[in-house]
């Protein structure tokens, strides 16, 4: 289901109530919740907005779908985006579990991620995704080393490296399984060119060539939230 909206600031304001509502349903359900949000330009409205919310944000951990191997001080890094743009005011109370560690290499980081994530209160009460030009989503790349490996996972793998040449940096990226397991996906994509590539997206193809049709397969099917 494709949501449309007149511009930015109308989606991200949906979006927060969206995802702020899934959170407020685990948090009356169990007590707490985890959260698994995409990074990149598109969604520093939405962070804000979703900061805005009425949450016990204490009880209440955050991570990546993914991220760049690089330091947090680097314009590059999803965690700087997030703490400047979300763990701000009363969600600065927040538990923010990152998905880059000091291991030079996401290779040698990923079993100290591995735990760290598998210890979050899973499965998440909602995951938001955005996606590229190149139909990828996550650190899900076309021609990524070990994309099969991060949509086919050993049982229990709930993160993987990966490289490829689109992706500049290695980069550190939820596995499929559990991002699909989550109580309520979105995916936040902006602008007519990212809706052309949703549209061939959605037509029938192979997934390794636009590995988010894996999520737009998923039954039910994820939230689009969409603007020109």
């Amino acid at each position: 289901m494709i949501r449309e909206f007149a511009d930015g600031d109308a989606l991200a304001a949906a979006l927060a109530a969206h995802v702020a509502a899934a959170i407020g349903r685990r948090l009356q359900r169990d007590g707490n919740a985890a959260i698994a949000l995409s990074g990149g330009a598109t969604p520093v409205k939405f962070f804000q907005a979703l900061a805005r919310q009425e949450l016990n944000w204490a009880a209440v951990s955050i991570t990546l779908v993914d991220d760049r191997w690089v330091p947090a001080s680097s314009l590059r890094s999803n965690a700087g985006l997030l703490r400047e743009h979300l763990l701000q005011g009363p969600a600065a109370a927040a538990r923010f579990v990152p998905l880059v560690n000091d291991a030079d290499t996401p290779e040698q980081g990923k079993a100290e991620i591995e735990q760290a994530v598998a210890a979050l209160d899973l499965p998440f009460a909602a995951v938001t995704l955005g996606m590229g030009a190149d139909g990828h989503t996550a650190s899900f790349f076309p021609g990524g080393d070990h994309l099969a490996m991060a949509l086919h996972p050993q049982p229990g793998r709930v993160v993987e490296s990966m490289r490829a040449t689109d992706a500049i940096e290695p980069r550190i990226t939820l596995t499929l399984p559990v991002l699909l397991a989550a109580d309520v996906i979105a995916i936040h994509i902006e602008g007519a060119a990212k809706r052309q590539v949703l549209a061939a997206a959605l037509q029938p193809g192979a997934t390794e060539a636009m590995p988010i049709r894996a999520v737009l397969a998923h039954v039910p099917a994820p939230a689009i939230f969409w603007c020109p």
